[in-house]
């Protein structure tokens, strides 16, 4: 990333928390499922699914950074966790320096451009076919081309 894309949310070192809802929200997704998804997201994306942020320790947290808004009214699987604000609710989302120390935390997508985020309906749908088992929807079994249940 060039001088002029460097986003001014981003801190010039260590870590620092940005408060939800007034420059982007965020999708957390944990351990290998998100970092597996991230992945999903930069190969429909050619590369740039907009930033995302990864933790070393604990859950594993995996963090896509999403327009304000992004993350709320939508029907996210089990397992995600919104980080919005509202009246009476404030979420503060974890975000790295581009370079230097900031471990447990680090860039799994750098930011590319100013502005840009990752798109919530994609990262949702993204979301919803890892969920899917394989020949079917979720939570279904799988059936045969004639309708019955396909035993396993």
């Amino acid at each position: 990333m060039n001088a002029q894309c460097d986003p001014n949310w981003v801190p010039r070192t260590g870590i620092h928390l940005r408060k939800a809802g007034v420059r982007f929200d965020a999708v957390r997704v944990d351990g290998d499922r998100g970092r597996a998804l991230a992945d999903d997201l930069a190969r429909m994306t050619g590369g740039e699914p907009g930033p995302v942020v990864e933790s070393s320790t604990g859950c594993r947290g995996v963090y896509f950074l999403v327009p304000v808004g992004g993350a709320s009214h939508r029907p996210w699987p089990p397992g995600v966790t919104r980080l919005t604000a509202g009246p009476n609710h404030i979420s503060y989302i974890p975000v790295p320096a581009l370079d230097g120390m900031t471990w447990p935390l680090s860039w799994r997508y750098r930011p590319t451009a100013a502005g840009r985020l990752v798109h919530p309906r994609l990262l949702l749908a993204a979301l919803h076919s890892a969920c899917e088992p394989p020949g079917g929807e979720p939570g279904k079994e799988p059936r045969s081309p004639g309708g019955r249940r396909t035993l396993s």
